[in-house]
């Protein structure tokens, strides 16, 4: 009742000032009110960023599946981020424990050497590289 008798001893330009304000801050809570419910693209965190964590805690899973310890896959994927390698490693070592999965022991070979071999009878050429260039 005192805020009505306030408003009626006011000037005219006050009192639509102070609607105008009320009406303002009405609007403002409503946009904040829709927004917090919104993703706004841009905001949130990086796709890639995403991907490379989803594929190191893939990476963990695969060596604890490999039955590789954890410094090996880390010394294997130095590029790929060692706490989401940890996280996967984890994950995948309750899974199998929880299954009474047997891990699947590693092969590692080492891969083929890039020098040309020598020909068996010494008379063939070994085969020139293929050309850069198109056309």
């Amino acid at each position: 009742m005192a805020a009505a008798a306030d408003n009626q001893d006011m000037p005219d330009t006050a009192r639509r000032h102070r609607s105008a304000t009320t009406a303002r801050a009405a609007l403002s809570a409503m946009v904040l009110v829709l927004l917090a419910g919104c993703d706004i693209p841009g905001l949130g965190p990086d796709p890639r960023v995403q991907a490379r964590e989803a594929e190191a805690q893939a990476i963990g899973g695969a060596c604890r599946h490999a039955m590789r310890g954890l410094e090996d896959c880390y010394t294997l994927n130095p590029r790929s981020s060692k706490a989401s390698i940890y996280a996967g490693w984890k994950e995948m070592d309750a899974y199998m424990r929880e299954n009474k999965v047997e891990g699947v022991p590693s092969v590692l070979t080492q891969a083929p050497s890039d020098a040309p071999r020598a020909a068996p009878d010494g008379d063939e050429k070994p085969p020139k590289p293929a050309s850069r260039n198109r056309g």
